[in-house]
């Protein structure tokens, strides 16, 4: 029996499990494969309070290093659901059930790609989903990126305020996102929307160079020459093998504040997993505090 039990070791299960252990409680990390998420493939990291230059992986090995040595257990396997009896919370794996007075789902999301060739290779070589974490190295570029939603027109907003250049990529020829920040966008001089079109090839060598952009209507195809790939098509997050349990969504993100509560007493959601207006390296980190401090609460209130 478990006082905590974190699923996802990514930022924010890191970050709860520290603050969980600091106060004496015993917890454990479940983690399907290796701890960090999606962070570690972040090739540098700049918008960390107190940290100017580190890598994903980097931070992410500090971060594990720092709550083992407090004392947090870390466990991989991959959770497959959580069931309740009474006050306990059990914690289903495809080899065990562990149970604990509290658990926080830090599952995380990760980011739905384009599909296509070498894309993932050249993840930090050209190619980036989050245009506030990165947008800063193509200062002065040539960038694109492809997505009709708010997070699109938002980072196409936000890019041409630093590139030189910006492609804002749409497959239909109306946006999904709000009209006014559409409306902003096309008043920009350095910003060309290309509607009706899709990316249907990656131009690399060490790093992208350029892109196949193929138009819907006419079948015709344009070569775009770049420096970075912005890809903001939507996220995928991790939380259907807990839907039976926590309120989700219509995108599938648990129904959580700020506070990290979830329909559930004694189960807690933190990170990218839940509703939220921003999802960065540093409100991951302050979900797991909450997050944690929220369940200590809970446990001390039930004894």
């Amino acid at each position: 029996m478990y006082d905590i039990i974190i699923i996802g070791a990514g930022p924010a299960g890191m970050t709860a499990a520290i603050y969980a252990r600091r106060a004496a409680r015993s917890v454990m990390v479940l983690e399907a494969l290796a701890c960090g998420g999606q962070i570690i493939n972040t090739p540098d990291i700049e918008n960390y309070p107190a940290e100017e230059h580190i890598s994903g992986f980097d931070f992410s090995e500090k971060l594990h290093n720092q709550a083992k040595n407090l004392g947090a257990e870390f466990i991989f396997e991959k959770a497959v659901g959580i069931e309740t009896d009474g006050n306990i919370k059990k914690v289903v794996t495809a080899k065990n059930t562990y149970e604990a007075k509290a658990v926080i789902i830090a599952t995380g999301s990760e980011n739905r790609k384009l599909g296509l060739d070498e894309e993932d290779r050249l993840v930090g070589r050209g190619i980036s989903y989050c245009a506030t974490c990165d947008g800063n190295f193509y200062r002065n570029k040539t960038v694109a990126v492809v997505g009709g939603g708010n997070t699109a027109l938002e980072d196409a907003l936000y890019l041409a305020d630093l590139a030189a250049k910006v492609y804002l990529i749409h497959r239909r020829d109306s946006f999904r996102g709000e009209a006014t920040t559409a409306t902003k966008l096309m008043e920009r001089p350095n910003v060309e929307i290309v509607y009706n079109s899709n990316v249907t090839r990656l131009i690399a060598e060490k790093r992208l160079t350029a892109i196949e952009v193929t138009n819907n209507v006419d079948g015709s195809v344009r070569t775009i020459e770049l420096n970075g790939l912005f890809v903001a098509v939507g996220r995928i997050p991790e939380n259907q093998n807990f839907a039976s349990l926590v309120t989700l969504d219509d995108a599938g993100y648990v129904m959580a504040g700020e506070d990290c509560h979830t329909s559930t007493p004694g189960i807690f959601a933190a990170g990218d997993n839940r509703v939220k207006l921003l999802r960065q390296l540093v409100t991951a980190t302050a979900d797991g505090a909450m997050a944690a401090t929220e369940a200590i609460k809970y446990i001390s209130e039930m004894e």
